[in-house]
């Protein structure tokens, strides 16, 4: 028994932050002063506020140490852990309070979330299944092949509401019904662990925190819907996930909760993981299953749809990460439970990726009907330098923007479509005042220009076009009449592409040109970037009352573009001139500007 446990955040966030090294010198430091055999090491999954990490807990106080070096060590030891007394220095400014140390659920960052699908990131040790299992872990398994009919488990899947996390939203109980009922010598399923958009780092983070949660729950479908066989897919660049998804295959496997007569009901299944290389367009449930096959990944027309034939031309089902994460939940506490969390037609929670211009970027999940609003200025802890919020970005590259004015929409699948947006797996991006729409819509579609895996015209040239008529507004080169034809050609490639991603590629661009027109008009008709980004349309000049002639912004011009006298008023050429603000970085007097 320990009287103390450390717990230290092994997600990638804060492995790349050394929280590597902190676990050594934690080892190293308990041994020094006796104390291994009284306090407990325990490399965790992600606690949620990733730009706090390397992040440290030790319980049973629950204090919260944030951004720890490994020279912090020694004293942690030394301090709280052999004479009990916390070192405040070190714990999260929000935790420290004139009242004492609150708790962290506390805090702005967590009061208003409820953990579901991360209900164990940062709090077991993923690579011990007794700890998944101390946590009810496989009850709802043992539940469903001890006492659940296949049928009676789809029932109550139904019953909770649950949506797909993946992007679209389908009900996933019906999904399951429609795979059940297709009768074959061979069923599948499958977990779509491809997490392919910018910013979004939901799936990996249950995965790395908890995987044998999402084992667990693809047996409890695999049970209903009558297969015995699973697929992982994962993307490669998930190094950490995938090592402990091998490890908890191995270690249910050997508990017997993988493999033949499961619980000893007769009931068989078993998984293996595969490696995606990375493309985006694997994301899509087709392209997934031709690259599980070992084919090369692109979309297929559907109908057939995968419930029919999937994986090996065999009826398969496939959720995605945080879709699977609910299941034992729902299983453990009763689909009334699920269903009285969220709205009326989104039941549960969901989990974010908070980026962008926000000051607690992490992952956050709230009950679904959350505003904008509570997330990203109470959760998120608002926009930093007390820039004013702008619009953010939901469902990445397939999404849209969500503007100032619907700052109090609540979010759920229904009312991100009805202001042009949608869910997508949960990647928040968040842009203040110094953010150019026409920029950030120029970012999204260079990434399904590059993504794009060419197989249908609509997509493989019609996003190429798209792109090269907002390169030509980024650059003042356009016409009124090219937005004309940029919204034309969105509507045709929306109607016309193969499959969801490229039917979803030009969303970013209607979006911003819908609630950002001015934005895109005053690019073309005043030549402005109005947030000064777009560098082609920025002109650098030097203000002569102001500019006292010290000669430091010539020096470290790289293209000599600056030129002037010492203790005179000097200038820059705007044909020479890079645009690289390094004038700017090192005037002293505010005498360069930006128009």
């Amino acid at each position: 028994m320990f009287r103390s446990q450390v717990l230290i955040c092994g997600g990638t966030g804060c492995t790349s932050s050394g929280s590597d090294q902190l676990i050594h010198s934690f080892e190293s430091e308990l041994a020094k002063n006796d104390l291994q055999d009284e306090v407990k090491i325990v490399r965790t999954g992600c606690f949620g506020l990733c730009a706090l990490g390397p992040i440290v807990i030790i319980y049973p106080e629950g204090s919260f140490y944030s951004r720890v070096e490994v020279t912090d060590v020694p004293e942690i030891v030394s301090e709280h852990l052999l004479k009990g007394r916390p070192v405040e220095r070190l714990l999260y400014d929000e935790t420290v309070t004139d009242n004492g140390v609150i708790s962290l659920n506390d805090t702005n960052f967590y009061k208003k979330q409820h953990r579901v699908a991360l209900r164990n990131c940062g709090v077991i040790n993923p690579e011990n299944i007794d700890e998944y299992i101390a946590m009810d872990g496989y009850k709802a398994l043992g539940i469903c092949l001890t006492e659940k009919t296949p049928q009676e488990v789809i029932d109550i899947i139904k019953a909770s509401g649950l949506r797909g996390r993946g992007g679209a939203g389908f009900p996933t109980g019906v999904k399951w019904q429609l795979t059940a009922q297709n009768h074959a010598d061979q069923k599948y399923v499958a977990c779509n662990a491809d997490e392919g958009d910018p910013g979004a780092f939901m799936d990996r983070s249950v995965l790395e925190g908890d995987p044998h949660t999402i084992l667990e729950a693809m047996a409890i479908a695999a049970y209903a819907t009558g297969a015995n066989h699973g697929f992982i897919y994962v993307r490669a660049e998930y190094p950490i996930a995938v090592k402990r998804l091998q490890i908890a295959i191995d270690q249910a496997r050997e508990y017997g909760l993988l493999g033949k007569d499961i619980f000893g009901t007769g009931f068989d299944f078993d998984i293996e993981l595969r490696l995606g290389a990375g493309a985006f367009v694997c994301g899509e449930e087709t392209a997934l299953m031709r690259s599980v096959e070992g084919q090369r990944g692109e979309p297929r027309p559907r109908p057939p749809f995968p419930a029919q034939k999937g994986i090996f031309e065999k009826p398969t089902l496939l959720n995605n990460v945080e879709t699977y994460a609910n299941i034992t939940q729902i299983i453990l506490n009763g689909p009334e439970w699920f269903a009285s969390m969220g709205t009326e037609k989104s039941k549960g929670t969901k989990v974010f990726a908070l980026g962008g211009k926000i000051n607690n970027t992490g992952l956050v999940e709230v009950p679904m009907g959350t505003t904008l609003r509570e997330i990203i200025e109470e959760i998120g802890g608002g926009i930093p330098g007390g820039k004013k919020f702008k619009a953010a970005q939901t469902g990445g590259p397939s999404g849209g923007c969500i503007p100032a004015e619907h700052f109090d929409i609540p979010i759920d699948y229904d009312n991100l479509i009805s202001i042009g947006s949608m869910m997508g797996s949960g990647g928040m991006i968040v842009m203040d005042e110094d953010t150019c729409m026409v920029d950030i819509a120029k970012f999204f579609l260079e990434f399904t220009v590059e993504e794009s895996c060419g197989k249908c015209t609509p997509c493989r040239v019609g996003t190429k076009r798209l792109l090269e008529m907002l390169t030509k507004i980024t650059k003042g080169q356009a016409t009124l009449e090219d937005l004309d034809k940029i919204e034309e050609l969105c509507h045709y490639i929306k109607e016309n592409a193969l499959c969801g991603l490229g039917q979803t590629a030009p969303n970013p661009v209607l979006a911003t040109l819908h609630y950002f027109r001015d934005e895109y008009v005053a690019h073309i008709v005043d030549k402005k970037c109005p947030a000064g980004v777009c560098k082609a349309l920025l002109t650098y000049s030097i203000d002569p009352d102001k500019c006292k002639g010290c000669t430091l912004c010539a020096r470290v011009c790289p293209a000599g573009a600056i030129t002037g006298t010492v203790k005179l008023p000097h200038e820059i050429d705007p044909h020479k001139c890079l645009k690289c603000g390094a004038c700017i970085e090192k005037c002293k007097f505010g005498a360069i500007s930006i128009q």
